[in-house]
């Protein structure tokens, strides 16, 4: 099994991954774009074991959603969020942004769905349409 890299902005925590990812879901619910300040979480699922961290466990905070099934860990340091561990333990959630991906890494598993679809935000569908640039707009 390949494994793939990942990290926080800031280089403080690194870890090592397993490609082999169960699922992969694009979260609209109001708690995802409040977490990560966006339109959507991406989150990946696989087995609590696939992981080995690197460095920077000791940058790490987690914070636990009262009443829900889920929480963030971030970098103490530059806030990215970082994979967790949440069914008691036995599943491993890797935020898809924290991977350090090429055009030469193939995720085993590509998004299945949007989930929570009817809690996107607003201006969401209107950004569908907007137009692409490869940088900042001149």
């Amino acid at each position: 099994m390949s494994k793939i890299t990942g990290g926080c902005l800031c280089g403080e925590v690194k870890f090592e991954v397993s490609n082999d990812f169960s699922q992969f879901h694009l979260c609209h619910c109001a708690q995802c774009q409040k977490i990560t300040g966006s339109a959507h979480a991406a989150n990946l699922f696989c087995q609590s074991d696939h992981i080995t961290w690197l460095s920077g466990t000791d940058k790490t905070k987690r914070f636990d959603y009262p009443n829900r099934y889920f929480a963030r860990v971030f970098c103490t340091e530059c806030g990215t969020g970082v994979p967790y561990l949440v069914n008691k333990g036995k599943t491993l959630i890797v935020p898809a942004g924290s991977l350090e991906l090429d055009e030469d890494t193939v995720l085993n598993v590509a998004p299945q769905d949007n989930i929570f679809w009817h809690e996107r935000a607003p201006w969401y569908d209107a950004a569908l349409d907007a137009p692409t640039f490869a940088g900042f707009p001149k």
